[in-house]
């Protein structure tokens, strides 16, 4: 680097990207307003965020390697330039009414444009902050969840102002300033870094960073039984918040008798323990250890979803909506530094991105489900008991990675003594 780059610096050039791409949970806002205008249906609005989720796992799947080979840097700039070209071309479609180029623009191009722009920032954030790598991914994916705070008001404000393309337009042009300003200053620590502060405590208290547990490539990590046990918990984290998410206002409303206008102030105060739950978790991860935290994760939601079907008091059922919504974004956050504590960060980008594709299967999932258990029972207390049983399994299974990461350590230390002697 021909410039010394400031750590922190790096960090508020993540959350500019996720602030940006954090903005696609704020779609409900276009729902009515495109339908409305155009006479679609409310199912083929939908279904371009449903595929935006769709293609941001694909995406962190598919170009996870190419953010490791070419940088975040480069990556950072093409997902600004897809994610602000899916919002313009998404304008442009509603003006030319047409749903395939919207389906395209928004759901496709933007979709690719959102998972890179997600995993592009995440594994270098990791190598800047080995000592906080919690706290570190937890701000930028912190971004994300706050998105859709700032975005949601804001498009809504320009519909009534200047209608819903020229809302595309002028956020779509906004996203790329800021995605753009961001890309160009994040880049790699250089080989061996490691910041003065760190330095200091290590020398001054004898103690060492926590070592990874191994440095896999993607095509390695994939081979694990830790691999696929860590896709399965996060894959029902994310059903199991997505769940609420998709069918809060009416939830509470049914279950503990809402009015319309206190279960939309709901849903907003679910936005704000979401993006909480980000820096929060991911913070408490870095003293408690990622394994930890995430069986915690699951006692929480166990005892949340078994307890909410026999509420009745408004407060106290909102304490437990809030609850979960701080894990379902904790879990999104603490997850790249459990990567890199159990595969290394070689191939973090990459690996992150294989993972997230259980965030695209739990998009489809969480939502099917408890509309599917509604629909046949109309009720949701059987989507709660179908998830409780989701969430024990993944609680043992959160047990059983714990075993299999001490397992790997004996047989590390083990080899470390045989070399030895």
């Amino acid at each position: 680097m021909k410039h010394k780059k400031n750590r922190w610096f790096i960090a508020l050039s993540a959350i500019a990207i996720h602030l940006s791409i954090g903005s696609a949970y704020a779609y409900s806002v276009y729902t009515n307003p495109i339908g409305e205008l155009l006479g679609w249906k409310g199912t083929q609005v939908t279904l371009a965020f449903t595929l935006a989720i769709a293609f941001l796992g694909i995406s962190a799947a598919t170009f996870g390697r190419m953010v490791e080979k070419k940088g975040p840097r480069k990556s950072a700039m093409l997902a600004a330039i897809l994610f602000s070209a899916g919002q313009i071309g998404a304008g442009f479609a509603v003006s030319i009414q047409s749903l395939p180029l919207f389906l395209i623009m928004y759901g496709v191009v933007g979709g690719i444009g959102l998972g890179l722009g997600y995993i592009s920032p995440v594994s270098t954030l990791v190598k800047w902050f080995p000592d906080r790598r919690g706290l570190a991914t937890g701000m930028a994916v912190f971004g994300f969840g706050a998105g859709a705070l700032i975005t949601s008001p804001l498009a809504a404000k320009l519909i009534d102002l200047v209608g819903i393309p020229n809302t595309f337009y002028i956020l779509g042009t906004a996203y790329f300033v800021l995605m753009m300003s961001g890309a160009l200053y994040i880049v790699r620590p250089p080989e061996g870094w490691m910041a003065s502060g760190i330095k200091g405590t290590t020398q001054t208290s004898n103690k060492k960073l926590k070592e990874d547990l191994s440095q896999l490539t993607a095509n390695e990590a994939v081979k694990t039984k830790r691999f696929w046990m860590l896709w399965v918990m996060i894959f029902i984290n994310i059903s199991s918040g997505i769940m609420i998410i998709s069918v809060a206002s009416p939830l509470s409303q049914e279950m503990v008798g809402l009015s319309v206008a206190t279960a939309a102030s709901m849903v907003g105060l679910m936005g704000m323990f979401n993006g909480g739950g980000r820096i929060g978790w991911a913070s408490v991860s870095d003293y408690l250890g990622r394994p930890t935290v995430f069986s915690a994760f699951f006692i929480i939601q166990i005892t949340a979803f078994l307890t909410l079907p026999h509420i009745t008091n408004v407060i106290l059922f909102q304490v437990f909506i809030f609850l979960i919504m701080t894990v379902y974004g904790g879990g999104f956050a603490s997850l790249p530094a459990f990567i890199a504590d159990i595969f290394g960060t070689k191939e973090l980008g990459a690996i992150h991105g294989y993972i997230l594709t259980a965030w695209s299967a739990a998009g489809i999932v969480g939502p099917i489900a408890v509309s599917y258990f509604h629909e046949a029972t109309d009720s949701y207390i059987p989507a709660f008991y179908f998830f409780t049983i989701l969430l024990i399994i993944a609680f043992i299974i959160s047990i059983l990675i714990q075993f299999d990461i001490k397992r790997i350590k004996r047989n590390q230390s083990k080899a470390s003594v045989l070399k030895a002697g």
